[in-house]
């Protein structure tokens, strides 16, 4: 069988006989990308024999990830096809597989080896048997409620001693019910009681989750309504697999869209085509009467495609429109056609001409101060799509086709925009950026730097973090990567657990100007030891680079340090594939030091720029005075 899918395999193999899967690890994860879920999952055996003590030796810069397995059945095709899809985003996965049925161990002893690891991710995984193994024989839908809720007392308990005791993101799921134990009950009534005492408990075991993202509950039903198996029933008897070894492939899908959100990976653009991918016939051929965009089944299944780019962009995800079109014609067909769901408004970017399109998504990104690695692109024309993956790889590309109805499940299938919460910053994030549009168009009427920043008329808000704004600040360390000093990655929980310190602070820094408020833009996390304030990290959105925001902030805490008596204020630089802009910081606002330590004494600190104000709501440095200090003038 040949094939994009097959020809990656291949190559992969090739890679693997010639001995150079760990000189060449990125390339095996492009190659992974490429494949088919399946044939990711049988590849992923070669990386399993990989050395990750080699890789990351070889490659510093590859994030790693490391992930407990541990459950109730044989998980072994998890691991391996775990393996892959983290590699296929770009990490280096260290599985850790527990013990066969070790699950209450490793999660109800603190002193187990899989809390001693220390996972970024821990994996339950549950299933049927797990209920089924305790209920008697012959048994009622009431003998099954009985033991799912005792099943369920067992889990919150150790959920209860994960949030104490463990690290990261502890992931469950909930439990399909396969049709052999219903097909048991002869009677219409007792199925359908079987049917919702199971339901019900599942939707107790969803209500696990937490909004902090530190417990996720997975559906699985949703993976068996796309023809995956829930059990194969030899396995499952002869080797205790209660999960075929298809559904846990895309459980590993799953995981793997999980780990890329909690680590910052998600994608902030999706790019549309037009014409053939957002309405049906061509635009210059068929003028806006005669495109397809409600009436009609294709023109139907147009519509349901807008529907679900709408719902999207509702969550903050940025829409941009690039398409070989006459600009005013398709500023026509968005403004005035009856039956369009998406208008103007719904994109922060219309780029309408004839020019290349990976040209057209340079400007975009550049427009937007955003990485190519942040959009998604899609198109049902395989020649534009093939001229933008091999223009910009760094550019995801969904390759839509000529029938409509699957555009959407072909957009949503690998989860590119999923994140840990959305946020109120998120919902508003293209009205933020048309405002951002309108400082720009500001900047070039104004004669000069400076004009634009004393009109701008910008506010700075400084100070502790309020309860209700830790999902945005550790959304901030997820996906903030050009003015981020260290990319520490914090999770709600780590927020939560710094601010609460005593010798530590989170600072939020808020903005707003004459075009709006700007919301949450940018964290600072401090911490006192003995004499000394270290700047944990200093993050800025990349929508108020430029604004002396970063001066502002900076001053005040480096002018409250000194106040509050400290000899000294460190800070760390860690270099990142996108951070070089930030590299200088430090030595620019008069730290002294090299490679990524700095420090500032306080004799002379910057003044916050005469063009904004800035408030401070709080205390701005631990409030326990380094011993034997006195506060200065």
């Amino acid at each position: 069988m040949t094939g994009p899918s097959a020809e990656a395999r291949e190559k992969l193999l090739a890679l693997h006989r010639d001995r150079l899967l760990v000189d060449r690890y990125d390339e095996a994860g492009r190659l992974l990308a490429a494949m088919t879920p399946a044939d990711r999952a049988r590849s992923a055996r070669l990386l399993e024999r990989v050395d990750t003590a080699a890789v990351a030796d070889k490659h510093p810069r590859l994030p790693s990830v490391t992930v407990a397995v541990t459950g109730h059945g044989t998980l072994s095709a998890l691991r391996t096809a775990l393996t892959g899809e983290l590699c296929a985003h770009g990490f280096l996965p260290r599985v850790r597989l527990s013990d066969f049925d070790s699950y209450v161990f490793d999660l109800g002893d603190r002193n187990s080896g899989l809390y001693a690891a220390r996972p970024d991710v821990t994996v339950c995984v549950l299933d049927h048997s797990t209920v089924f193994d305790e209920v008697p024989v012959p048994f009622t839908p009431e003998d099954v409620a009985h033991a799912f809720e005792r099943k369920l007392e067992l889990w919150r308990g150790l959920v209860g001693t994960f949030r104490s005791a463990g690290t990261g993101t502890l992931v469950l799921n909930t439990i399909p019910l396969p049709r052999h134990f219903p097909a048991q009950l002869l009677d219409y009534p007792a199925k359908a009681r079987l049917g919702a005492v199971w339901r019900a408990a599942n939707a107790e075991l969803l209500g696990l989750a937490d909004a902090a993202g530190s417990i996720v509950v997975l559906d699985l039903d949703p993976l068996l309504t796309t023809g995956v198996e829930l059990v194969e029933p030899r396995f499952e008897v002869y080797t205790s697999a209660h999960l075929s070894e298809s559904l846990l492939t895309a459980y590993a899908g799953e995981l793997g869209h999980l780990v890329r959100a909690r680590s910052g990976r998600t994608k902030k653009v999706l790019a549309l085509d037009l014409d053939q991918t957002l309405w049906g016939g061509v635009l210059g051929d068929d003028g806006v009467e005669g495109i397809e965009v409600a009436h009609g089944h294709r023109g139907e299944a147009f519509h349901g495609f807008q529907r679900v780019v709408k719902q999207l962009q509702s969550q903050g995800v940025l829409l941009a429109a690039v398409s070989k079109n006459d600009h005013d014609a398709v500023d026509g067909a968005l403004r005035e056609h009856p039956d369009m769901l998406l208008r103007n408004e719904d994109f922060v970017r219309v780029l309408a001409n004839w020019r290349p399109k990976p040209d057209n998504l340079r400007e975009l990104v550049g427009s937007l101060n955003l990485g190519a690695d942040s959009v998604v692109f899609a198109d049902d024309s395989a020649h534009e799509c093939a001229a933008v993956a091999g223009d910009l790889p760094e550019v995801t590309v969904v390759e839509l086709d000529a029938e409509p109805a699957l555009h959407a499940r072909k957009l949503l299938a690998q989860a590119w925009f999923s994140r840990m919460e959305t946020t109120a910053e998120d919902r508003a994030r293209t009205r933020l950026y048309h405002e951002e549009t309108a400082r720009s168009d500001f900047l070039s009427a104004a004669a000069t730097p400076e004009d634009f920043l004393a009109g701008l008329g910008v506010s700075v808000t400084l100070g502790p973090v309020a309860a209700a704004d830790v999902p945005r600040v550790s959304q901030l360390t997820l996906r903030t990567n050009q003015f981020n000093l260290t990319t520490e990655r914090l999770s709600q929980a780590d927020v939560r657990a710094l601010a609460a310190g005593p010798a530590a602070r989170v600072l939020t820094i808020s903005a707003r100007d004459r075009f709006g408020d700007n919301g949450i833009v940018g964290v600072l996390t401090l911490r006192a030891e003995e004499g000394e304030l270290h700047i944990g990290n200093f993050l800025l959105s990349c929508r108020v680079f430029a604004r002396g925001i970063e001066q502002a902030c900076l001053s005040s805490v480096l002018g409250a340090a000194r106040r509050h008596g400290y000899r000294v204020v460190r800070g760390s630089y860690r270099p990142t594939a996108k951070n070089a802009k930030v590299e200088k910081l430090y030595p620019h606002y008069g730290f002294t030091g090299g490679d990524g330590e700095y420090a500032h004494d306080l004799s002379h600190i910057l003044d916050v720029p005469a063009h904004l104000t800035i408030e401070i709501t709080g205390g701005l440095v631990p409030e326990t005075r380094p011993e034997g200090a006195e506060p200065c003038a």
